[in-house]
């Protein structure tokens, strides 16, 4: 099988892309720097708000799965947020998004059992301070999902969405750089703890895999129980 993962040089990406090499399928990884990336795997250097042709001339003709990966973290009181912060996060989480599916869409086309997966946050659905950007870009991503799901359906792709509570990435460092921090974002959890990328890399994998050839359209939450539990 051949998969492509946006973002695969760090955090849930690059657990992704080893985990796809790991079982034997060729993968491609596109991200604006290397990484620790295994050396099986093709490299692609893509700033995901440029020019996506640099992506066209290199992947393969047929891909059975594409992962979206990249994400930001713009967390600030809503008065404090500009349009070019709105901007900034749409273009990476959305537009970036976009581009890549409307690129590699022939190649998945191409392909018996493909799947696209995108990523989300528990933030959509679950409302939290100072996350109105993010919030408001990932919610594009849910609606993209659903629509996509709808009309490529008749071409057997299937489009799915995690959508993760925090995670403890490169991108989350900031978030949970003390133990202090660590443990306050741990308790916030019902089961304790924040998540770690191979639990959402696992998940992927299930949901590019034939094994889920019968889910699409949905936003599934990997989120320790922050979305949908309540400790009384």
């Amino acid at each position: 099988m051949n998969y492509l993962v946006i973002g695969g040089s760090s955090g849930i990406g690059l657990a992704l892309v080893k985990k796809l090499a790991e079982a034997g399928h060729q993968v491609w990884s596109a991200s604006r720097q290397k990484g620790e990336i295994p050396a099986s795997v093709n490299y692609i250097e893509l700033d995901v708000t440029a020019d996506e042709n640099q992506l066209k001339s290199q992947i393969p003709d047929v891909l059975d799965g594409l992962a979206y990966c990249p994400g930001t973290i713009n967390l600030k009181p809503f008065t404090r947020l500009t349009e070019a912060d709105f901007l900034a996060d749409f273009n990476v989480n959305v537009l970036g998004a976009v581009k890549t599916i409307q690129t590699c869409l022939l190649a998945l086309k191409k392909s018996e059992t493909a799947s696209i997966l995108m990523f989300s946050t528990v933030a959509v659905q679950t409302g939290m301070n100072f996350h109105s950007s993010i919030a408001a870009s990932k919610g594009a991503i849910e609606g993209l999902t659903k629509s996509l799901a709808a009309e490529f359906a008749s071409s057997k792709i299937r489009v799915n969405t995690l959508a993760p509570s925090l995670t403890d990435t490169p991108l989350a460092h900031n978030l949970i750089s003390t133990p202090e921090k660590k443990e306050a974002s741990d308790k916030r959890h019902p089961l304790g703890r924040i998540g770690n990328p191979n639990e959402l890399a696992d998940a992927a994998f299930f949901l590019l895999s034939e094994n889920s050839s019968w889910i699409t359209g949905q936003i599934l939450g990997i989120d320790g129980g922050m979305s949908s539990v309540r400790n009384l």
